[in-house]
């Protein structure tokens, strides 16, 4: 009985290091699973439809570009008996490169349009700064028209400058 009682106590014995290898066995693929998912979450690419409006918003305008139409433009303006002159250098900015070689493209169209605009102003309008302003959206809106014409998006040429403007 003696050995039979040596046997029962020695297979347990045996038995736990088998169970302590199966339970670390176990743990390790959890931790492994776990990680797996928990990596998975952090890293997926987000589909919230607002966070990639929130990305666009963020992200930088595209940098200016600017046309200048050269030589100045220079024209007589004023009516009969007091003929004036106007000098005006112009340029364009859009942020489209393709809108800019229209406009270069163009560019006889665009200086036609704007002679025939400068010429038919009257010289009290151009005296002050709200008469400068209306002759530079209306030089806007011209370019504008020529963009469309020749199938551009109009929108895209977003402003005009004056950066030289002289009445004689």
């Amino acid at each position: 009985m003696a050995t039979e009682a040596a046997k029962v106590e020695a297979a347990p014995a045996a038995d736990a290091p088998k169970k302590k290898g199966k339970l670390l066995y176990i743990i390790i693929a959890l931790l492994l699973v776990g990680g797996a998912v928990g990596g998975w979450l952090a890293f997926k690419p987000k589909a919230d439809g607002a966070a990639a409006e929130k990305s666009e918003k963020q992200k930088p305008a595209a940098a200016a570009l600017y046309f200048k139409f050269d030589p100045a433009f220079v024209v007589n303006f004023g009516g009969e008996g007091s003929a004036r002159y106007l000098q005006v250098m112009v340029e364009t900015m859009t942020r489209d490169p393709i809108m800019l070689d229209l406009i270069k493209n163009n560019e006889p169209a665009v200086r036609n349009d704007l002679v025939l605009l400068f010429s038919s102003q009257e010289n009290a309008a151009l005296l002050s700064n709200e008469g400068k302003e209306r002759l530079r959206q209306a030089a806007l809106e011209a370019i504008r028209k020529v963009v469309a014409g020749e199938g551009g998006d109009p929108k895209l040429i977003e402003s005009v400058y004056f950066t030289s403007f002289v009445i004689q």
